[in-house]
């Protein structure tokens, strides 16, 4: 899904200092009186592309509770930010959202979203929500809510089943060590193909990098934790290190993606049949066959699993990524605009929806993995442990180019202690703004 990959990418930092949020928690409530009203619902057109009956359904048992209708309007990623920062400053915007959820602390900074802490517990499994994503809609240390998770989408290792079992591989690897097997085996048998990557992982793709350090680490606080009133890195932590050691022998090893280039381009490459396997959301197992980008012969060829860890079952922690959902402070009917999203998440909706993303609560992650057997990977590694970014608003696109140009010069025989600590000053300076 378009929507998935492009919200991975982090918002701008906001220049507020308020860490308020929107209003009063315990003065918020749920609204059914709608007779006469009409609220407006910004969605994005992926929703109406991929689900669109999802949508309709709350519609309508939001309109048989409340009275009220709904105008959704779709909207598109690009340059969404910018209409959302003109929309969120003034009253008369919409009365609830979505957003993706590396934009979402920008927004609770500058106290844009209602405070929906006190009605939390009214949201189907909100005590199962999927980690990651629940945390992007919280303040930094987690006591308040301002945001609803809405779905998902985790980054897997994508193979070629024939490639893999033409070299002698007939079981998909579940540990590192299998893994390695698996590809010098697969290296071998390729050894006469021209910029041959048995695993192709080009030394800027940060969020494999970073989540071979939070395998050993742990992912809480992957890259950076807040301490009090300040933030403290934990990119020089040995354990992390120890990670990105791991995952800087396997780039050298099985791929020659280079190391000044990320993994933008991967999927387009992979379909030239030179690339054995990938980490990349679920989604891209599509994106690699698709007939106009990519190479729809390999569609059967291709197959997910979570990308292994140390030990079998324990899969190296992936990123998730994802969309939220909230409701602006200055909204008119921001009661009636949370009902809405209550429904629209609730777990009729949430398992219809599952058919298409991974939805938004970790119990409910079996109807994504049974919908389709390619989900069962992305659906694994969704329920396992996961990361994400620091919860700040200060995080920006600087800090990203800083953990690139860290990983990138790793890749190219640089001292990893070293270089992370330079992206360590580089994100925590940032982050205590």
């Amino acid at each position: 899904m378009a929507a998935i990959a492009t919200v991975l990418v982090a918002s701008a930092c906001s220049s507020s200092s308020s860490s308020s949020g929107g209003g009063d928690s315990k003065g918020f409530a749920l609204s059914k009186d709608g007779k006469g009203k009409k609220i407006t619902v910004w969605l994005m057109e992926d929703a109406q592309k991929g689900w669109p009956d999802v949508v309709e359904a709350a519609k309508k048992e939001f309109t048989a509770q409340t009275g009220a209708e709904v105008d959704i309007q779709w909207q598109t990623w690009t340059n969404y930010t910018t209409k959302l920062d003109t929309a969120l400053a003034a009253a008369g915007g919409p009365d609830a959202l979505e957003l993706g959820n590396t934009q979402v602390a920008k927004y609770i900074e500058a106290g844009s979203f209602a405070d929906l802490t006190g009605v939390k517990s009214q949201f189907d499994n909100s005590d199962k929500w999927l980690d990651s994503l629940a945390a992007s809609g919280q303040s930094p240390d987690g006591s308040k809510t301002y945001a609803v998770p809405y779905y998902a989408g985790a980054r897997v290792l994508i193979y070629r089943k024939d490639l893999f079992e033409a070299a002698g591989v007939a079981q998909a690897p579940t540990t590192l060590a299998e893994l390695k097997d698996a590809l010098t085996k697969v290296k071998a048998a390729n050894a006469n193909v021209p910029n041959f990557s048995a695993l192709y992982m080009p030394g800027q793709n940060w969020y494999s990098a970073v989540s071979f350090g939070a395998g050993q680490f742990g992912v809480k606080g992957v890259i950076a934790k807040k301490d009090g009133e300040k933030w403290t890195g934990n990119l020089t932590d040995p354990k992390f290190i120890e990670g990105v050691k791991t995952w800087n022998d396997l780039q050298k090893e099985y791929s020659v993606g280079g190391t000044t280039t990320d993994e933008a381009t991967q999927d387009a490459l992979m379909a030239k049949g030179n690339i054995a396997a990938i980490i990349g959301n679920g989604w891209e197992v599509s994106s690699v066959a698709d007939p106009k980008t990519g190479d729809p012969a390999l569609k059967d060829k291709l197959a997910t699993i979570a990308l292994p860890g140390a030990a079998a079952g324990s899969p190296t922690p992936a990123f998730l990524g994802g969309s939220d959902l909230a409701v602006p402070a200055k909204a008119a009917n921001a009661g009636l605009g949370a009902t809405f999203l209550q429904i629209y998440t609730n777990t009729a909706q949430q398992t219809a929806l599952a058919k298409f993303a991974i939805p938004n609560a970790k119990n409910l992650v079996a109807a994504y993995k049974a919908a389709d057997p390619t989900n069962k990977a992305a659906g694994d590694a969704a329920e396992g442990a996961t990361w994400f970014i620091p919860n700040s608003p200060l995080w920006s696109g600087a800090d990203e180019t800083a953990l690139k140009t860290a990983f990138g010069a790793i890749a190219s025989g640089g001292d990893a202690a070293a270089e992370l600590k330079k992206a360590q000053e580089t994100i925590v300076k940032d982050l205590n703004g």
